[in-house]
């Protein structure tokens, strides 16, 4: 029951001081005490019942109120029958702790109050414990072993009443009960996702309660199998990884029978998580197995041969070869020694799924592995008929974090990076190396950008504009001073504009004509501007290599 339920039984006799915005903490039982340590007690979620014998003074409000609120009660009830109107020291207590404090008239005895809890906790405890164990059972001989998390999701429909899914760190819908009406709509999942993840940042523990609209949902994180929640050093190890079970209810007014029910629950569909990650094992090895022969330099031939292994595996049925796509990622955090490769591994596989599709299973053309904290995935593309006809294929960088970018940045919060580079597709084990490498820079350029999700394709690396991040801010200094400080000082003693004629002097290709007619010069004017360029600097503009230079310090500075 909850603490508004006993405002609402007059009987009682209790008056609210404080903690109002608590009042849908959940009672779980009752005590009472006069001890000054009542802590060992104490197991949470108790209304607590004083007759303030243990206060001699104004001091010794704080502690007391300070053991209650460490142990995790619901709320104290004090009576009125000792000291009349309840301490002020009490009242300024219970509100530094946010701990609700109720008045109990004088002529109400502490075991009506006693009564009336118990009676209430009881039967709500019944109800459900006379069910929790057939319900067990029944999960555990139907659940994974038996049609996967939407069996169990089914049951908690047909028995429970409740209306569940389960969804992916990204916010993809991996399960649903066939009671549970429609599909989540893809921002619903994105949202709850991404309150799961800022939540699990935190440190709370769940369930955490969500509302949107007029909807509210309960959040149970989804863990492996055999994992603690302490089993972790960090939650920034698995919270970009772990799945999450998102019921439609409020779970702050269950009873403890019911919650357990739940985290029972969560655990079997981790056994099911457990045996998706056991089925990736060969595409995971596969694609380990490609990427050192790659990186150790083996000729194109091996290389081909452990493709022609991999593509019946990756794509079943396909007569042709593949074209194939690299795609490197990569999670970073700030500070501490997080040991981010399975993560990263496991979350590529994710990003890698299409967003519309549902079930675990829709990533069997997948295969990543890992090295150190970067993950890289082998992506197969059929065999497309024409290779010239201009259009793009395969997979766009920007479109792979288009869906999932909000959910991410939540779990990522101030302090992580994800970045990710995508190669052009290659049509041979002749191009897997450079395929690989280019992925890898695109990834560097990715991670230059601000942001906390970024990405980077190989379109973009046409320029050498995106090579300037990579420059030690020393040398750039040091090279721009070197050629633009010369006419910078001259402009300001003679009002030149050299710098500006420079720039519009590269921006026309090096034309006369329309470098004069853009500065309104005549051509003879330009010349001797040019001219003067070239002298204060020991450099000649009609050289490519000079130009260069002049446009990247322009560019840089």
């Amino acid at each position: 029951m909850r603490l508004r339920a006993l405002l609402d039984t007059d009987a009682l006799g209790l008056r609210l001081l404080g903690g109002e915005d608590e009042l849908d903490r959940t009672v779980r039982g009752v005590m009472t005490t006069d001890l000054r340590d009542p802590s060992r007690y104490l197991s949470g979620g108790e209304l607590v019942l004083t007759g303030l014998a243990w206060r001699r003074d104004a001091d010794d409000s704080e502690p007391f109120v300070r053991i209650l609120a460490q142990t995790g009660v619901a709320a104290l009830a004090a009576g009125e029958a000792e000291l009349g109107d309840i301490p002020e020291d009490l009242l300024v207590a219970c509100a530094r702790h946010r701990l609700p404090l109720f008045a109990v008239h004088e002529s109400v005895a502490f075991a009506t109050i006693t009564e009336h809890i118990v009676r209430q906790v009881s039967g709500e405890r019944a109800g459900d414990l006379a069910a929790v164990v057939d319900r067990h059972r029944r999960m555990m001989t139907s659940g994974p072993a038996g049609g996967g998390p939407d069996v169990v999701l089914d049951l908690l429909g047909s028995d429970l009443d409740l209306r569940a899914w389960v969804l992916s760190p990204t916010g993809r819908l991996i399960a649903g009960s066939k009671d549970a009406g429609p599909a989540l709509p893809a921002d619903t999942c994105a949202k709850l996702s991404a309150e799961h993840l800022a939540a699990a940042r935190t440190g709370r523990r769940g369930p955490h309660r969500v509302t949107l609209g007029p909807t509210t949902y309960s959040l149970f994180p989804i863990r492996s199998s055999g994992r603690s929640p302490q089993a972790s050093r960090d939650v920034r190890e698995t919270v970009l990884s772990d799945w999450l079970l998102a019921v439609e209810a409020d779970a702050g007014d269950w009873p403890a029978e019911r919650l357990d029910l739940l985290q029972g629950v969560t655990q079997l569909i981790s056994v099911e998580r457990d045996r998706r990650d056991a089925a990736r094992t060969v595409r995971r090895r596969l694609a380990q197995e490609v990427l050192e022969l790659v990186q150790t330099g083996a000729a194109p031939a091996e290389i081909a041969a452990r493709l022609r292994v991999a593509a019946p595996v990756l794509l079943p049925g396909l007569g042709a070869a593949p074209h194939w796509q690299v795609v490197v990622a990569r999670v970073e955090w700030a500070g501490g020694d997080i040991e981010a490769g399975p993560v990263t591994q496991s979350l590529l596989e994710e990003i890698l799924v299409d967003p519309l599709a549902t079930g675990p299973e829709p990533s069997d053309r997948i295969a990543v592995a890992h090295t150190g904290d970067e993950a890289i995935a082998l992506v197969p593309l059929p065999a497309v008929s024409s290779e010239h006809d201009g259009s793009e294929t395969g997979i766009l960088a920007e479109a792979l974090l288009e869906a999932v970018r909000d959910p991410l940045s939540a779990g990522l919060d101030d302090d992580g990076q994800v970045t990710l580079g995508v190669s052009a597709a290659v049509h041979s084990a002749e191009g897997l190396r450079g395929a690989l490498e280019e992925a890898r820079h695109a990834r560097r350029v990715a991670a230059a950008r601000p942001g906390r999700v970024c990405a980077a394709g190989h379109q973009e690396l046409a320029s050498h504009v995106l090579l300037l991040p990579f420059v030690p801010d020393d040398v750039r200094r040091a090279f721009t001073a070197r050629l633009l400080d010369p006419l910078r000082d001259y402009d300001r003693r003679h009002r030149a504009e050299l710098i500006p004629t420079l720039e519009a002097f590269l921006d026309c290709d090096g034309s006369w004509t329309r470098c004069a007619t853009r500065l309104h010069l005549h051509v003879n004017t330009l010349r001797y501007r040019v001219g003067r360029i070239e002298q204060l600097t020991s450099r000649d503009l009609s050289r490519l290599e000079d130009k260069l230079d002049f446009f990247l310090a322009l560019r840089m500075s």
